[in-house]
């Protein structure tokens, strides 16, 4: 999860978009990074994880990451929780939860209840380090940066 945070402060000291790091691991290796680049890239959809399963891909020369784990800041949204499973990603650990994203005025759970809620995905996603991940998360919100 280290890695992961200190993706995330990259971005969010580069003005990238939010504080959401990302780091798929296989075999004990790191072998895809990201962070998101929202704001950076004019980009809805490059979110921490799907800029990770990108890099993960090019770097493994496949498009199924079956073996992998990711680890990633903040719960995955519903569009970054759907990439991961058809990556074919084996497990999703998370440091802040969906209700601490609300806390710096992301508004995945709004998305959520249209899906039908996270109940079916208790034995995927695991919270990890989430006090490091709240720290964060208040970094982020001290300072100045563009809100999308």
């Amino acid at each position: 999860m280290n890695a992961a945070i200190d993706e995330a402060l990259d971005g969010i000291t580069h003005q990238h978009g939010g504080p959401f790091g990302c780091v798929i691991v296989k075999d004990g290796k790191i072998v895809g990074r990201g962070h998101n680049r929202v704001v950076k890239n004019n980009d809805p959809t490059c979110h921490g994880e799907v800029s990770a399963i990108r890099d993960a891909g090019q770097k493994l020369n496949s498009f199924d990451l079956s073996g992998c784990e990711l680890y990633t800041t903040g719960e995955p949204c519903p569009m970054c929780l759907c990439a991961c499973l058809w990556a074919n990603i084996d497990k999703v650990y998370y440091g802040c939860t969906i209700q601490d994203n609300e806390i710096i005025g992301f508004r995945d759970e709004d998305f959520d209840e249209l899906f039908g809620g996270r109940e079916a995905f208790a034995d995927y996603l695991v919270c990890i380090d989430r006090e490091a991940c709240l720290a964060l998360f208040d970094a982020y919100l001290n300072m100045e940066r563009t809100n999308y």
